[in-house]
Order: C-alpha cells, then sequence, then structure tokens
C-alpha cells in the first residue's frame, strides 16, 4: 500500500432513526441512517403502512364504478 493515499479508517458509531445503535468501520466517525436492520421490513417481517396498498389496489379502487 502506499502511504498519504488512503483515508483513515474508524470505528463509526451508526445512529438508526428508530434508536438503535451499533458500530462498524467506516472513514466517518458517526454515521446517521433512517433504517437498519432492527426496523426494516425485511428483516422485522412486518409492513410499515398496511393500508397505503399498491397502485393496482389504488386504480381498481378509485376506478371501480
Amino acid at each position: 500500500m502506499q502511504s498519504g493515499i488512503h483515508p483513515t479508517m474508524y470505528e463509526a458509531k451508526v445512529i438508526c432513526g428508530c434508536g438503535n445503535v451499533f458500530t462498524t468501520g467506516s472513514t466517518k466517525q458517526e454515521l446517521r441512517v433512517d433504517v437498519c436492520s432492527k426496523c426494516h421490513p425485511f428483516f422485522t417481517g412486518r409492513q410499515r403502512d398496511i393500508s397505503a396498498g399498491g397502485r393496482i389496489e389504488k386504480f381498481n379502487k378509485r376506478y371501480a364504478k
């Protein structure tokens, strides 16, 4: 490795919008994210807003007359 061209690596503190905090390696000392593995629907297995529905359901509801 050449000296002087690589960024400094830190043990970064990651703060999620849900309040979860964990550490990882990064070139920044603190990271703020909106979703993490504790609150993302893929990992939790539940939907955030079930009443929102998809585009097809909204279309069918609007033009069901």
